[in-house]
């Protein structure tokens, strides 16, 4: 099998898989796969389960804000965008790279950018914003273009008719001329903004949905994100089996996917949060009153998650992602295994086989392996060449139906 690069196409036929019969449907549901929408497929045999609930991102748009009075923090300080822009310009490979801004809100960041000769597309999903940056635009010289954007609704996995600032990232990058690059190639553009925080971790899933299948922002290369997340949320992505109580699959599938790197720190109430009308809210106590719910004095951390250049292999491919997504749930689900308990469960491969080829005891708990042993256990059960080679049993079908 080939690896893929970005532009593979989004719908796979099934005859495109590594060779038919590769699992074993157990118990009274071997007949599930009948009836299965072709529509919006997505990996693995066209069937797009819904993986890890509750963590993960279910086939629906409930995870978008419900109300458009959402409050949304921005980047309002002077002297935090220039430290921003000293940062990103520091990690930048070209002097002209191209930034995509996520909701600018006032435009402080995008000003200061702009100022250090970057190029800037500003996605904008506050209509009440839109008037300052199309006024900033005017005087840019063509370094700044304005779109009535959603960063971060974009693509939504079941869609019908799609307004503004809903957007499809094809239509938008072909309108402002970024072309797909391979996936051995530097980054195309860099994203930096702020994780609304009502939705850090079903935005997180989706994000992972797209990059391991090579869709969305991540079809035109190794787009990189540079956005500020709660420490609470940093912390979990860059867990390990040194923090087990913060481990878990979303851990494993961003550190086997990325370079993470955490490049600043700033505290809550650096930030400015308006309403949805524009309106900035008080403040109190030096803390939001949007963000009161908060820990008094909780963080925020700028990251940098670059995807790596060998994430996809011959044995791990934006085809077979998703049974790697699977595998981490079930594993996580049942923490306290053993490793040789999970491999009797997840493949009829001979788990002895398997431990030999990883170099691993079979008496280890399956939390006390490293994101990279998680991607080599994959890698060494999608190694083998038997005709069946995971076992999906009855709790499968409620993802696939």
């Amino acid at each position: 099998m080939s690896v893929p690069v970005a532009g593979l196409p989004r719908r796979l036929a099934l005859s495109a898989l590594a060779g038919a019969g590769r699992f074993c449907v157990l118990g009274s549901g071997a007949t599930r796969w009948r009836g299965v929408s072709g529509g919006h497929r997505r990996g693995l045999a066209d069937l797009q389960p819904k993986l890890v609930p509750p963590q993960g991102l279910k086939d629906s748009n409930s995870w978008l804000p419900k109300y458009r009075s959402e409050r949304k923090s921005y980047i309002t300080n002077p002297t935090l965008a220039a430290t921003l822009v000293r940062i990103l310009k520091e990690e930048a490979k070209s002097p002209d790279q191209l930034f995509l801004e996520c909701n600018p809100g006032p435009g402080i960041l995008t000003q200061a950018l702009l100022e250090s000769k970057a190029k800037v597309i500003a996605l904008e999903s506050n209509r009440t914003f839109l008037p300052h940056l199309e006024s900033l635009r005017e005087k840019m010289n063509g370094k700044l273009e304005v779109v009535y954007c959603d960063f971060f609704k974009m693509d939504p996995r079941n869609f019908g008719i799609v307004k503004p600032p809903i957007m499809i990232s094809e239509t938008l990058f072909q309108r402002l001329g970024i072309e797909a690059v391979p996936w051995s190639k530097d980054t195309p553009l860099r994203v930096v903004g702020i994780f609304p925080s009502k939705n850090e971790k079903k935005i997180l899933w989706k994000l992972l949905y797209d990059l391991y299948s090579s869709t969305s922002i991540y079809s035109y290369g190794r787009v990189e994100l540079n956005m500020f997340i709660t420490e609470k949320e940093y912390e979990k992505l860059v867990a390990d089996p040194r923090n087990p109580h913060l481990y878990q699959a979303l851990s494993v599938l961003w550190q086997v996917a990325c370079k993470i790197k955490l490049l600043h720190v700033e505290p809550w109430s650096s930030f400015g949060v308006y309403r949805h009308s524009g309106g900035q809210e008080k403040m109190k106590n030096k803390i939001p009153l949007a963000q009161t719910h908060k820990q008094v004095g909780e963080n925020m951390c700028l990251i940098q998650l670059t995807p790596l250049q060998n994430l996809f292999t011959e044995n791990l491919t934006s085809v077979n992602y998703d049974i790697f997504f699977h595998m981490l749930k079930q594993c996580f689900m049942k923490r306290n295994f053993r490793l040789m308990d999970h491999l009797q469960l997840l493949s009829p491969v001979n788990a002895t086989a398997v431990l030999k080829e990883m170099g691993k005891h079979g008496d280890m708990k399956i939390t006390d392996l490293y994101p990279q042993d998680f991607k080599q256990l994959f890698e060494t059960i999608e190694g083998f060449k038997e005709s069946c080679r995971w076992l999906f049993d009855d709790c499968m079908e409620e993802m696939i139906m």
